[in-house]
């Protein structure tokens, strides 16, 4: 342990870890959903005034389940809120007074999620459970329930145009996902109220994501078309690009209610970007020009705008997530939630974007040195969830409880991963558990030939997919000390069996057909080859998991210990896919960096 690692534990490091989501901004000011590690929970909060107030009242938890991983869980009304209650996935309303929130639902059988609001009704993404899940866009009122669309297998991001008139969504089918294939849904309303049939208005061999209507009620959204996220939109009559940067304007739709981009005219709009893997954000005019704001930050998200103000959540690589408002006039920043100083600037290790080779292409992430280090120190591979996800390069306290400890750290953005384009996240199409474990071990040897880590000291740690990586990594090479798998894939096709709707079909994306491919399937299988795996594991696991149940966690950490492995396991009862509790997340934090001491000491 470094001299200046005492000071920040893993307690430290958890309480850090406070987020935003879904700015939405009105008349009535602007309001966010913020998560506290110290008790789980999801609160809306609304600046107004120069002053901030906690809208949501305790035993209630602002977050929809919807796909599991939730997302528009909240809108803005005619006089207050509604949002989606954590617990019973029930939507209330709350008005801006201090009277409590009131169902406006009572089926205990459906979620709701990706709320939108409009002339009293609220559209949403409803699922209904029975048999399976059942997906279908209802608008809701008080006492009524109107199906918009049905049929599709998936439903996000419905919108109406400010008239009412026209109303859009992105929907598909298996076994496609939101960031492989989807389609451009519109509806029109005459003057009778009555709804025209569903036309497709995009949507071939390509992923849409965010429609939005402008003030004038032209439809625009992002697509991969051209490979990129980009947006594309009705400019005279016709669909086709905006200008744009070449670059991904989005992350992969993990969940719903993104808003990475906002239309402001018909070829205007506000939008973050990635390049070279760090945000950007922009507004591009009319003439084409593009003004840049926030250049401190490296990652926005939740974007809102109103005539004087651009809101974002936003991070950098010395300051967690913010609130924060840009005036649009002279580009002034004001955080208005968040962005609390975790360590000095002197004392953080800052991201360095690495490229390099790893078989025949260029794998991407990014390298934390350990600060005061005289030797080559040991290294931490971070590989991200998804695995259609991504890293960034912004303050993450775990990283920096790492690299305090002497550690170096390589958060990979391996094969498949979102913000490099189209075709570097299809490149793991069937090749899962092979393409990311190279670029998890060409990351090591890079490092390595660099002189920036001690190669034989080698860790490697991730969760969900990330975890599925680091087994395969430790089964089928011989690069790593030892591992970690918080609430990892251990049996691909166990997952495939017991997953949820929104995943069912991925495994078939990612390896194959389970029965056509089976030979693939087994040689791609942690728990079948846990005889190959010499090194010490540690696993962190939910009981409440329903994307990888915990039963397939207990089998892979049983099969390690009856080959004689050192394998500990630490279960948490009230934790899902992902922890949310302040005291487990520290707790797993710790007991995997003590592992890895045990490790180095032996």
């Amino acid at each position: 342990m470094s001299s200046s690692a005492a000071d920040f534990s893993a307690a430290q490091a958890v309480a850090a870890g406070t987020d935003f989501a879904e700015l939405k901004v009105s008349a009535a000011g602007l309001f966010w959903n913020e998560f506290r590690p110290a008790d789980g929970a999801c609160r809306l909060w609304h600046w107004h005034a120069h002053q901030a107030r906690c809208l949501t009242p305790d035993g209630f938890s602002v977050r929809s389940r919807v796909y599991e991983y939730g997302g528009g869980s909240f809108c803005l009304g005619g006089d207050g809120v509604l949002f989606v209650n954590e617990k019973d996935q029930q939507v209330y309303t709350q008005a801006l007074d201090a009277s409590p929130p009131r169902a406006l639902t009572a089926d205990g059988a459906c979620r709701y999620g990706d709320l939108q609001w409009h002339a009293g009704l609220v559209l949403a993404v409803e699922e209904r459970h029975a048999e399976g899940a059942e997906h279908r866009l209802v608008a809701l009122a008080e006492g009524t329930r109107q199906v918009l669309a049905e049929g599709a297998d998936f439903y996000a991001s419905p919108v109406l145009s400010d008239d009412g008139r026209r109303l859009a969504w992105v929907e598909w089918d298996r076994p496609a996902q939101p960031w492989t294939r989807t389609r451009l849904m519109c509806r029109e309303r005459d003057a009778n109220g009555n709804w025209s049939q569903a036309r497709c208005m995009a949507g071939a061999d390509e992923s849409l994501q965010q429609p939005r209507f402008d003030a004038e009620g032209r439809l625009y959204c992002l697509s991969d078309r051209d490979g990129f996220w980009q947006p594309w939109g009705e400019v005279d009559g016709h669909w086709q690009a905006l200008p744009a940067e070449p670059a991904d304007h989005a992350p992969a739709p993990w969940q719903l209610g993104a808003s990475t981009w906002l239309p402001s005219g018909p070829q205007g709009y506000l939008a973050t970007w990635f390049e070279n893997g760090f945000g950007q954000l922009g507004l591009r005019g009319e003439d084409g020009r593009v003004e840049r704001f926030a250049s401190a930050y490296t990652r926005f998200r939740s974007l809102a705008m109103d005539a004087e103000h651009i809101y974002a959540v936003a991070a950098s690589p010395i300051s967690p997530p913010a609130v924060i408002a840009i005036a649009r006039s002279h580009h002034e920043v004001s955080v208005l939630a968040g962005g609390a100083e975790v360590l000095p600037a002197e004392r953080i290790s800052l991201p360095q974007p690495i490229h390099y080779g790893s078989g025949d292409t260029t794998a991407h992430g990014f390298f934390y040195p350990a600060p005061g280090s005289k030797l080559p120190p040991p290294l931490v591979v971070f590989i991200h969830g998804g695995p259609t996800s991504a890293c960034y390069p912004v303050l993450d306290p775990r990283i920096q409880y790492w690299t305090q400890r002497g550690f170096a750290v390589a958060d990979l953005n391996y094969r498949g991963s979102t913000g490099y384009g189209r075709a570097y996240r299809q490149a793991l199409h069937l090749s899962w558990g092979e393409s990311d474990v190279q670029d998890a071990c060409a990351a090591v040897r890079h490092l390595a030939e660099q002189g920036l880590i001690d190669r034989s000291k080698a860790f490697i740690r991730g969760g969900s997919a990330g975890g599925y990586t680091a087994l395969c990594a430790l089964a089928f090479q011989n690069i790593f000390r030892a591992g970690a798998s918080l609430y990892g894939v251990s049996d691909p096709v166990a997952l495939g069996k017991a997953t949820h709707k929104f995943e069912a079909d991925y495994l078939d994306w990612l390896i194959g057909d389970p029965l056509h491919d089976a030979e693939r399937y087994r040689q791609r299988t942690p728990l079948l080859h846990a005889g190959q795996i010499k090194v010490p594991v540690i696993f962190f696991q939910g009981e409440l998991d329903a994307v990888v149940v915990p039963a397939q966690t207990r089998s892979m950490l049983e099969a390690l210990q009856a080959n004689g492995i050192e394998a500990v396991g630490h279960f948490y009862p009230e934790e899902r896919h992902g922890f949310r509790k302040a005291e487990n997340l520290a707790h797993a934090l710790e007991e995997e960096w003590k592992f890895y001491c045990r490790v180095l000491e032996g």
